[in-house]
């Protein structure tokens, strides 16, 4: 369409049509001061160093190639990442050059083989006396016993600590400040959300220190069974004072609230005693018997009783 408007122009107006050509271009040039040459030039080398630039690739860019995989070496065997989550284990030596590999990875061959070897601390089971380097147990309770022996429902449960503090009659510093502290988890209370966190312990550690702070089982024992007594009788006697309390309250006319709380001695005319030179009267309401001396004071020439714990004045 281009080509056909420009035939009509150059039929209509012959004489005003002008093409540009080299020559003209190379006039115009030679028209410009060299501050505008200058600054052409310096926009054109701009332009070719943009160009470039994006034809070169990014030195911080991740060079992915095929077949490369990240390996660790630990104690002689390394690791590759397999990409689906988990590592597999391969010797050392399976992984030199070989005819078959290009020579490229000599040198990613040689940085594995110079690679630091992680201390790895291995630890013996308690069940099955095999090595593991990492456990549930192990990492929450400092208790070595492997995955694969672990028991949640008997064996290694866990309790909480309020049941254990009940059922093994243990305090605050037994599990926290005797000498080593137990650890334990905390969860969520699975009975309201509301509620504050539970720390759980390993109920076979709360059974062995129970054991070092009362000595034995049967310590135990008998400490439950002394204090399921003074439990009983709390209750007994709560028992009672409720009950006379309902029976002042629905027969109020059998009982004097009037008197006084305590009783008071009302004693009778003295005794002499012979053989031991003392005294002794009995009280008229409670036969209570008190024994006592008496002794002339030479400054007052007023009698006084002397008994075997105090003295009083008459």
């Amino acid at each position: 369409v281009a080509s056909v408007c420009m035939l009509l122009i150059s039929q209509v107006f012959p004489q005003k049509l002008i093409f540009p050509t080299k020559m003209s271009q190379e006039s115009s040039n030679s028209g410009l001061t060299d501050a505008q040459k200058s600054r052409i030039d310096r926009n054109r080398q701009k332009a070719l160093y943009l160009k470039n630039s994006k034809l070169v690739a990014h030195p911080y860019a991740k060079s992915v190639e095929e077949g490369e995989k990240s390996v660790i070496k630990i104690h002689g065997s390394r690791f590759v990442d397999s990409g689906g989550g988990f590592l597999i284990e391969e010797e050392v030596g399976e992984g030199k050059n070989s005819g078959n590999q290009p020579h490229g990875n000599s040198e990613e061959q040689h940085i594995i083989d110079e690679a630091i070897d992680l201390p790895v601390t291995y630890d013996e089971c308690m069940e099955c006396a095999d090595k593991f380097a990492e456990s549930y147990l192990m990492h929450h309770f400092d208790y070595p016993v492997c995955d694969n022996c672990r028991d949640n429902d008997d064996k290694h449960s866990l309790i909480t600590k309020t049941d254990a503090k009940k059922e093994y009659l243990l305090q605050d510093c037994d599990l926290e400040k005797r000498e080593p502290p137990l650890k334990y988890i905390i969860r969520k209370n699975p009975h309201n959300v509301r509620w504050g966190e539970m720390k759980l312990y390993l109920h076979v550690q709360i059974e062995k220190r129970a054991l070092e702070v009362w000595g034995s089982e049967e310590n135990l024992r008998a400490q439950h069974e002394l204090r399921d007594e003074k439990r009983e009788k709390s209750k007994i006697k709560k028992y009672n004072k409720q009950m006379k309390q309902l029976r002042m309250d629905m027969r109020s006319s059998l009982y004097d609230r009037t008197s006084e709380a305590t009783h008071v001695h009302k004693f009778g005319p003295d005794s002499y005693n012979e053989s031991d030179d003392t005294y002794t009267h009995t009280c008229l309401t409670c036969k209570y018997t008190e024994t006592f001396e008496k002794m002339l004071s030479p400054e007052t020439s007023s009698t006084k009783w002397i008994r075997s714990t105090n003295q009083f004045s008459v």
